[in-house]
């Protein structure tokens, strides 16, 4: 199911002879081998030879190879270097530290510096809340990670997750305006996470974790939330959760069904699933069935961990005891957050009619999106090269935003279901059809709506 995408660029470098035709059949012969053209420029021209810079989207390594080969053998065609364009972004990093206040001369460093920084120090010492006013505490987030769930890769490990928390931190800036920094630990024993973490907070405002495996990922949220006076929020849990409760609230109106009147089959228990169904659960649906590996959490089977004991005890009404596949007969709605290619065409075939299916396991689905749309009315993945984009940049920025303007450090059911409504409100009912249930992650609104929902919720909390 692998498409051509950017996530996998490259740009050739080719030496070929100079006549009309051959930046045509260097186009044509890339194209056959299956790239997906973005760019060919021109970027030195000889008597009798050109250089030609050819970019294109690859599925991966293997193939951006066969198009390097398919391209260097054509006569006279010399391919001198191919450059993995996302390596090139990564170079060096994507984040950097910049001064917010001018420092032109004496007179600005004995304010931003010594001696005056001394009696700001001083002030805080007396009164730490200032902190909140006088640093960046007031906007700056720690994206905190140990590497152990990163993505769909697994346990890689602090330094091989750096870049991912750099893109979270990234985006963090360009959505909402909220400083965020990079916190990868070397470590994944929960006492040590938690104690980092309280350790390192009066340089932030807030904590946003990322990418740590369930069920640890459970207890080091709960503990922090506990234990700290500024918001933690975990981003694989309640940001999937908010986005997915966002689309679905779409998906219903488009195929004219209520939440509460579907069944509703949902495939991953980990950290993302467990706050799924909790929120859809708070928002009035009735009939859930989580499945894991060995399939549907009932109430008959004996669970150690704590969130599936949750999920046995609040979901499942019928308590059903089969398979995913058993299970997905006759659901209305199918929520995956778990592992690629686990249902295939007839199992969407066998769902009710009028069928919703998000299938958000990255970068592979549960189930290749062209196949269900055969038979689903509404389906949403979580990549971007196909319509209804269930992505949590629609949520984090905006919410972080919200909670930091606000001042709190609580995170409530309210709050998610506030966010949800605003970003499902991105989508008019004159717009809203089976192929447009979610916003772009590129609405300059989003993120604005979201933080003014939470300072509602925050606001009506106080009336």
């Amino acid at each position: 199911m692998a498409n051509p995408g950017p996530g996998n660029s490259i740009t050739l470098r080719i030496d070929a002879p100079s006549n009309f035709s051959v930046t045509s059949e260097l186009a044509a012969t890339a194209a056959a081998a299956g790239a997906v053209i973005t760019a060919l420029d021109v970027v030195e021209s000889h008597p009798t030879t050109i250089v030609v810079d050819l970019t294109c989207n690859t599925t991966d390594e293997a193939h951006a190879e066969s198009i390097r080969d398919a391209v260097q053998a054509l006569d006279g065609v010399h391919v001198r270097q191919v450059s993995d364009r996302t390596f090139l972004m990564h170079l060096g990093g994507k984040l950097e530290v910049v001064p917010s206040v001018p420092l032109r001369n004496r007179d600005d460093l004995s304010r931003a510096y010594t001696p005056g920084v001394a009696r700001v120090c001083m002030a805080i010492a007396e009164d730490k809340s200032k902190a909140r006013k006088l640093t960046v505490k007031r906007n700056t987030i720690a994206v905190v990670t140990d590497g152990s769930a990163v993505l769909g890769l697994g346990n890689i490990g602090p330094e091989a997750a750096l870049p991912v928390m750099e893109g979270k931190a990234a985006l963090f800036k360009q959505f909402a305006n909220v400083d965020a920094w990079p916190v990868c630990l070397d470590t994944q024993d929960t006492e040590e996470i938690i104690k980092i973490v309280k350790a390192i907070a009066p340089v932030y405002g807030g904590v946003n974790l990322e990418d740590i495996a369930a069920p640890r990922c459970f207890e080091i949220e709960a503990r922090l939330r506990d234990e700290l006076d500024i918001p933690v929020f975990h981003d694989d849990q309640h940001g999937t959760a908010i986005v997915t409760l966002a689309a679905l609230h779409n998906a219903l109106k488009v195929v004219d069904k209520k939440i509460e009147d579907v069944r509703i089959v949902l495939s991953g228990v980990g950290a993302a699933g467990n706050a799924i169904a909790q929120l859809l659960l708070e928002q009035g649906a009735v009939d859930i069935v989580a499945c894991g590996r060995n399939g549907a959490i009932n109430r008959d089977d004996e669970y150690t961990d704590a969130h599936r004991i949750e999920l046995a005890a609040t979901t499942n009404p019928r308590n059903f005891s089969g398979s995913l596949k058993e299970a997905i007969v006759g659901a209305d709605v199918f929520i995956g957050v778990s592992a690629p290619n686990v249902l295939d065409e007839a199992d969407i075939a066998a769902m009710a009619d009028d069928a919703i299916v998000f299938a958000m396991a990255n970068p592979t689905p549960e189930v290749d999106p062209v196949v269900a749309s055969k038979h689903a009315a509404v389906v949403a993945t979580g990549r971007s090269d196909f319509p209804n984009q269930i992505n949590n940049v629609l949520a984090f920025p905006g919410f972080f935003r919200g909670l930091l303007d606000a001042g709190v450090s609580d995170i409530t059911p309210p709050m998610l279901v506030a966010a949800a409504e605003a970003i499902a409100s991105r989508v008019d009912d004159e717009e809203r059809n089976a192929s447009f249930i979610i916003p772009s992650v590129f609405d300059p609104e989003v993120a604005g709506a979201v933080a003014e929902a939470i300072v509602r919720v925050v606001k009506a909390g106080k009336e």
